[in-house]
C-alpha cells in the first residue's frame, strides 16, 4: 500500500470500520451524505435544546429578579 499520510490513514481506517471499503464509489458518497445529514440533525437540535435549557433554567439562576438585564420592571428605592 505504501506511505500513506495522516488524513489518507484516517479516511482508510474509516472505510474499513464502516465496512465502506466493499461497496461502489457512488454508494460510498451516498452513505457518507446520509451520515452528514445524521450529524447535521443531531447538532443542529443540540443546540437548539441547549439554547431552550439555558433560556428556561440558567437564565433565571444567573440574573435573580427575572428582568434579564434589561433594567425593566426594577423597583425604584
Amino acid at each position: 500500500m505504501g506511505e500513506m499520510n495522516w488524513v489518507s490513514r484516517k479516511i482508510h481506517l474509516y472505510n474499513v470500520t464502516m465496512g465502506l471499503y466493499m461497496l461502489d464509489w457512488w454508494e460510498r458518497c451516498l452513505f457518507n451524505i446520509m451520515v452528514l445529514i445524521l450529524l447535521w440533525f443531531i447538532c443542529f437540535n443540540g443546540s437548539r435544546f441547549a439554547s431552550d435549557v439555558f433560556e428556561s433554567h440558567l437564565k433565571a439562576r444567573i440574573m435573580p429578579g427575572g428582568n434579564y438585564g434589561m433594567g425593566v420592571g426594577m423597583p425604584s428605592t
